[in-house]
């Protein structure tokens, strides 16, 4: 995917010249939440792999292993294959691989990249190591473990140890470790309960590294964590690596709902205003195909006195208060989406900007790959 002619030749211009609406980047903001988590996560010994299921952009990944992140974690095969081939070769990819066209595809990313995949039953195991039996190099292959969320993942304990036995004795694969993923616990509001509580759940995982030694297995990866646990789980003992990545473009339901703080809003939607209907209320031309409100309602920067109060398919209503009521048709409004995950699907490319300016246009080159 490529930036179309007409938003590449807005590089060089103010952000006033971009139509609405647009996905925008802050890129000091954005330079400033990798830079953040880099020496949270060195300041704490553990490795940085940041999830890119948000912001599924080449670009952004380039930024975060040169500033200091060992890789990337990818939601989707699809996914790594875009990241593979844009250079990054450290990959995980959090998820379950099945089946022959997938298997095919595995196979080739293995000749261009260095990638993780996760497993949970013995099935897994023997389908990569049937595609991987005569590979010329081995494949890395995680344990992911249920800690919680019920979802993917085997139970901790001695079913860890039986996969990995039989992930060791299995040609073509190489045991790199364990995951869990604590995305239950992200929403708790009291700071001390959701403290403990992760950690609780996390224990499972230095517990089943410690049964792996003991049958003689080595255990190098321990990854778990997520932008809503970013403080937590470097701290819980053992873990080696987080997968912490939505910080870095830093939305509201992160801020609001899970409590993150200390980043800046990195992603913004540019905003226009098409109506002014009464004199308590605007209309914007960003609607539920253009920003997530779901989890969080989209925020105006800058102003607390405008409410977004509706998303429909292509507005967007806005509750004005007395001083908010001068707003025109044509006006322009910077918003943060309510949750980038579900935003940043929304739309093909990046409107980079630094200090009003249009610095680039980033294609977001990895949307659309779910398989």
């Amino acid at each position: 995917m490529s930036s179309s002619p007409a938003t590449t030749s807005l590089v060089g211009r103010p952000l006033a010249e971009v139509d609405t609406p647009a996905l925008c980047l802050d890129l000091d903001a954005l330079e400033a939440n990798i830079a953040r988590m880099v020496a949270h996560t060195r300041r704490h010994g553990v490795a940085w792999r940041p999830h890119a299921k948000a912001h599924k952009c080449p670009q952004i990944a380039l930024l975060e292993i040169k500033a200091g992140a060992i890789g990337i974690t990818c939601a989707k095969l699809g996914e790594a294959e875009v990241f593979a081939a844009a250079g990054v070769r450290d990959i995980l990819i959090a998820n379950q691989i099945v089946g022959p066209l997938k298997m095919t595809r595995l196979r080739a990313l293995r000749q261009i990249a260095d990638p993780i995949v996760c497993v949970d039953s013995l099935e897994h195991v023997a389908e990569l190591s049937r595609a991987f039996a005569d590979a010329p190099e081995p494949l890395r292959v995680l344990v992911e473990i249920n800690v919680g969320l019920n979802r993917a993942g085997t139970t901790a304990g001695a079913p860890v140890v039986d996969l990995a036995r039989r992930i060791v004795g299995s040609r073509g694969l190489r045991l790199a470790g364990i995951m869990g993923y604590e995305g239950h616990l992200l929403n708790i509001p009291d700071a001390g309960e959701k403290l403990e509580r992760i950690r609780d759940a996390l224990a499972v995982l230095p517990e089943s590294k410690a049964l792996l030694e003991q049958a003689g297995i080595a255990c190098e990866i321990v990854s778990a964590g997520g932008t809503g646990s970013y403080e937590i789980t470097p701290i819980c003992p053992g873990v080696t690596e987080t997968q912490a990545g939505g910080l870095v473009l830093m939305d509201a339901y992160y801020k609001h709902r899970c409590g993150v703080s200390g980043f800046e809003h990195a992603l913004l939607v540019l905003a226009g205003v098409v109506s002014r209907p009464a004199p308590d209320r605007a209309v914007i031309d960003a609607g539920r195909k253009c920003v997530h409100g779901d989890l969080h309602k989209p925020l105006v920067v800058g102003r607390d006195d405008i409410e977004v109060s509706r998303l429909t398919a292509e507005h967007g209503d806005l509750t004005l208060a007395q001083s908010a009521r001068d707003l025109k048709i044509g006006d322009r409004l910077l918003l943060v989406p309510g949750y980038s995950d579900f935003t940043c699907v929304l739309h093909d490319e990046f409107v980079v900007i630094r200090k009003g300016v249009v610095e680039a246009v980033w294609p977001l080159a990895a949307r659309g790959k779910l398989k």
